[in-house]
């Protein structure tokens, strides 16, 4: 008996169970029928058309369906690309909403909407690609299936740790990556989700003072027809084929993958660390004109996809993707806001990094600060209180924008990562620059009400040379990525210490531990939020490769068994961030205001000169060498705790030599401090506790040194650990 669908809703959009059967509802503006396509465990399909339409959706409800259903839609219509129509019922196509999907894209099948195939080896490639004549051939053999799922979780109380942007400490991660080769992870968690909330990844969190975790794209993704074609995957995800579906490409247990996401997401939450999830809202893995009919191409071309006006068979790409989602448009803006509520409301994740934000500000083709996406979030009563960070720019005119976003934003700083690179090459012009990095780019954000945690500092990202790479490599190594090295940056701001990639040098490699130890301090100790990619901690090196998107193997994944070199950069981290989160000094919520505050002793901040003297407009300006210190009063934080009491704490001094040669420091005169407890100098490989200098001493700093000193008050003495924190440090497991 044939299957028939009832009348059904027009909303929510996607495919609800609700104990007697299934509404389906999807969106087409343009398209002149549907059909709900419904596969059995064999594959056989069964469509079903959707009669009724209610505001451009096209809905109903089929009785009997349950949880597990496998299904997707054909949309009817013109295939006229030239209007920007690309209708073609023999594709099957991906819901936009769907909760989950099972398979995967497979280019072997005639996947593409026209006749012919962009790239040799794939189907049809025996004809030139022509795009302005329909592909009739059925697709659906080699299209992800979605899934109706059931999201029954028992979440146990589970609360959003709402940590404050403050106390925050960021962490880059792939959920892959980060366990592949664990020695405690059980085998078969490996690489998943529940492999990433198993207790001892979240000890190593822990200890490292991380609490939230920012994860690599998660969302349902697929690989480009060009990663494909060269028989190789987007181990990243930066191409969004489903965008409310977790991948179930990290899940132990085949279809799991939206309960095991949520059992991870509460274990990260009882541990008190934050979920943020990398998300891609500015385009999508169908490509360009060119590429594959899988979902919102063929659902509605127009509606979703921001099309040349000029030749409306063109795409607009702001990303160097193929294609840009059309923001303009109140659906796609829809489909995101559902998204992203989505994730908060029944994934309980804690906050979002947009990918390419610039691409999702752009109205008519310029970045607009007050677009309507900017409006909707910050109205949202759910998205306006988790954390937002953009990654503010994009590949279009106009497109680096950092600085410019609006108040509840955070941001990758671009000008940050730059200016400290720089810095550590030896290059004097930063020095300037330097000074709004260090203290939270007031620059950049204080003239729009924002504070310095609006600034999202990182040397290093996913997306280019790890941390020891940065110190080993000035040119990029991409061969492996089969694009004869044309992808990934050519300008990378690296110094190799002298020697070009790998070396048994001692000086060198003792060299390159100093600069690791530099950027760690720098990042730890700068005013903002900090963000870790992962596996900087442990030393980890991808041999040069700053692009590693399609490698799905040890170049990218984290090498836990640690010689003594890593060992130690490891526990120096630890000791470090759990230093900043010692010290308020160094996470104010305020920017400095350069004066006293309130009764307090001395300037909440002061600049000096290596020879002892603060720092003149000249000094600034055309600077003699590479170096400089500034003070931070712990008596002048202008900052009231939750109970309104003041907050006050220790003041540090940071003595900072990129140069290339020693300098000579004399410490500031004792009215600023009369001695001064040595805690941190970076040509040593861990903390000091013991050594004291005199305000006025004079100081030979090594070339690219730091040294982190706390004034000692009458009385105080030098600071020491205790016995219990001491025992605390513990080596690593890999390492004992």
């Amino acid at each position: 008996m044939a299957l028939t669908a009832r009348p059904g809703r027009h909303a929510p959009l996607g495919a609800t169970f609700d104990g007697e059967g299934v509404n389906f509802a999807v969106f087409s503006e343009n398209a002149t029928g549907m059909d709900v396509c419904l596969f059995d465990e064999r594959g056989v399909e069964t469509r079903v058309p959707l009669r009724d339409r209610s505001a451009h959706v096209w809905h109903g409800f089929i009785p009997g369906l349950r949880p597990g259903q496998r299904y997707g839609f054909r949309a009817h219509g013109t295939y006229a690309p030239d209007l920007g129509l690309r209708f073609n019922a023999n594709k099957l196509l991906v819901d936009p909403y769907a909760l989950a999907l099972e398979g995967t894209i497979d280019y072997g099948e005639p996947v593409f909407g026209y006749v012919g195939a962009p790239l040799k080896g794939l189907a049809g490639a025996s004809e030139p690609a022509d795009d302005r004549t329909a592909d009739l051939r059925d697709s659906a053999r080699g299209v992800p299936k979605a899934i109706v799922s059931d999201v029954a979780f028992d979440w146990d109380g589970d609360r959003h740790p709402h940590v404050p942007w403050a106390d925050t400490v960021l962490y880059e991660a792939h959920v892959k990556g980060m366990t592949m080769t664990h020695p405690e992870v059980p085998e078969h968690l490996r690489g998943t989700y529940l492999g990433l909330a198993h207790p001892a990844i979240i000890e190593h969190l822990q200890r490292l003072g991380i609490t939230s975790v920012e994860l690599l794209p998660i969302q349902e993704h697929m690989d480009e027809w060009s990663v494909a074609s060269r028989g190789m995957k987007n181990y990243w995800g930066y191409s969004t084929l489903a965008f409310l579906a977790p991948s179930h490409r990290f899940a132990s247990v085949p279809g799991a993958q939206i309960s095991e996401f949520k059992t991870m997401v509460k274990a990260l939450h009882r541990a008190g660390i934050e979920v943020v999830l990398d998300v891609v809202y500015n385009h999508t893995g169908e490509g360009d004109q060119l590429g594959p009919t899988v979902s919102l191409r063929g659902l509605d071309n127009s509606t979703y996809y921001r099309l040349r006006s000029d030749k409306r068979a063109l795409y607009e790409d702001f990303t160097g993707c193929g294609n840009s989602l059309n923001m303009l448009h109140a659906q796609t803006l829809k489909l995101v806001m559902d998204s992203l509520r989505y994730w908060v409301t029944s994934m309980h994740v804690d906050g979002f990094r947009f990918d390419l934000a610039s691409t999702l500000a752009r109205e008519s083709g310029a970045v607009d600060k007050m677009s309507a996406f900017f409006d909707i979030i910050h109205q949202d009563p759910i998205l306006s209180n988790v954390k937002l960070i953009a990654e503010p720019w994009d590949l279009g005119d106009g497109g680096y924008q950092v600085g410019n976003f609006p108040v509840l934003w955070t941001e990758w700083n671009g000008r940050y990562r730059d200016t400290l690179r720089y810095f550590w090459t030896g290059a004097t012009w930063t020095v300037a620059d330097l000074g709004y990095r260090l203290t939270g780019s007031s620059d950049l954000y204080e003239d729009d009400g924002r504070h310095p945690h609006a600034s999202i500092n990182f040397i290093t990202a996913h997306d280019g040379f790890t941390l020891r790479d940065l110190v080993s490599y000035e040119k990029k190594r991409n061969d492996a990525n089969g694009e004869q090295s044309r992808d990934g940056n050519d300008h990378n701001a690296s110094w190799n210490c002298g020697v070009e990639g790998e070396t048994t040098d001692e000086a060198i490699l003792k060299l390159r531990l100093r600069q690791q130890r530099n950027f760690v301090i720098m990042l730890a100790l700068s005013q903002g939020v900090p963000m870790i990619t992962s596996g900087d901690e442990m030393g980890k090196t991808q041999g040069g490769n700053n692009n590693a998107f399609v490698q799905d193997n040890a170049v990218s994944w984290l090498d836990w068994e640690l010689d003594a070199d890593r060992a130690d950069l490891l526990h120096f981290c630890r000791d470090v961030f759990a230093f900043r989160q010692r010290h308020p000094v160094f996470r104010r919520p305020g920017f400095f205001k350069g004066q006293r505050v309130g009764d307090s002793e001395l300037k909440d901040i002061a600049w000096f000169h290596p020879s002892g003297r603060e720092m003149t407009l000249t000094d600034w300006q055309k600077p003699t060498h590479n170096a400089l210190a500034l003070m931070l009063a712990g008596d002048a934080l202008d900052w009231r705790d939750a109970l309104g009491d003041p907050v006050i704490d220790d003041s540090f001094l940071l003595l900072l030599n990129g140069s290339r040669e020693a300098v000579d420091f004399v410490l500031p005169s004792v009215e600023w401090g009369k001695l001064w407890a040595l805690r941190i100098d970076t040509r040593e490989r861990s903390m000091l506790y013991e050594t004291n200098l005199d305000g006025g001493a004079r100081i030979t700093l090594d070339q690219d040194t730091t040294m982190v000193l706390k004034r000692v008050l009458p009385g105080r003495g030098a600071w020491r650990p205790s016995t219990a924190a001491m025992m605390a440090v513990k080596a690593p497991r890999s390492a004992r």
